[in-house]
């Protein structure tokens, strides 16, 4: 499914962290399918999203600094007249043992992921609750939250807590704003080395999805695309996950070393 079969023509959406990676690919499917899109991120990239000729406009933020963020969201609401869309992107997590890190680092793995989206999804709640069309807000999970996640044990957890946030703030936030949880499996994008390895590396894990290979960061801005459209109209508090068919239980391959 390609953004030129969603019309977004005259709608604004903000994505967080939509400088790279997922981010970008998000934005990249919005500007396809006619939208005015905004990124935002701590430094402005040497190269905005762009597709179709159209590219996305760019505004600095650290999604941690609420009194900014605030200012970001009036100052898209003032100069645009809307926010339609807001898609809760920013956020991460280096591999790191959980043992072997400090209390400091666990919090701020969960203020990166969790509370910054909480912050910035309340305040997209009130200019959309005060616009006759509403708005949609969607987080950005991981499969992290629906599985164990070593060596990003904080950054599994406070996805997890997204997806309670998702459900939670669809009942509160309904029947003006809608909002949704999208759950990306393993996606390839620009710092895929840094987890997986070379390219041999990447092909290695790739072979283990049942899809053949890693979601690209388009995947997950077509299924935003489709969540935020008056299609998904009756999803709120749900979460899609999109991992290719998922990972191959271990059990099979022990067995099929002893056969």
């Amino acid at each position: 499914m390609q953004a030129a079969q969603f019309d977004y023509t005259g709608q604004v959406v903000l994505v967080t962290g939509g400088t790279k990676g997922i981010g970008a690919g998000i934005a990249r499917s919005f500007l396809g399918a006619g939208a005015t899109v905004i990124v935002c991120g701590r430094s402005e990239p040497e190269q905005l999203p762009a597709e179709n000729g159209r590219e996305a406009l760019f505004m600095p933020l650290d999604v941690r600094d609420y009194d900014a963020a605030e200012a970001v969201l009036a100052s898209i609401v003032r100069e645009h007249g809307r926010l339609d869309v807001l898609v809760n992107n920013a956020g991460g997590a280096p591999h790191a043992l959980a043992a072997d890190v400090s209390p400091r680092f666990h919090e701020g793995i969960l203020r990166l992921n969790l509370i910054a989206p909480l912050n910035i999804a309340q305040l997209a709640n009130r200019h959309m609750q005060q616009q006759a069309q509403g708005g949609s807000i969607l987080f950005i999970g991981s499969i992290s939250a629906l599985r164990a996640s070593p060596g990003t044990a904080a950054y599994g957890a406070a996805k997890a807590g997204i997806l309670s946030l998702a459900q939670s703030l669809a009942v509160e936030w309904a029947p003006k704003v809608r909002v949704v949880a999208v759950s990306p499996g393993l996606v390839q994008t620009e710092q895929s080395h840094l987890h997986y390895g070379d390219d041999a590396g990447i092909q290695a894990v790739a072979a283990t999805i049942p899809a053949g290979r890693m979601a690209q960061p388009q995947d997950i801005g077509n299924a935003c695309l489709f969540m935020a459209s008056p299609i998904a109209s009756y999803a709120s508090g749900c979460n899609l996950l999109l991992n290719g068919g998922g990972e191959r239980p271990a059990f099979l391959q022990a067995d099929a070393g002893q056969s």
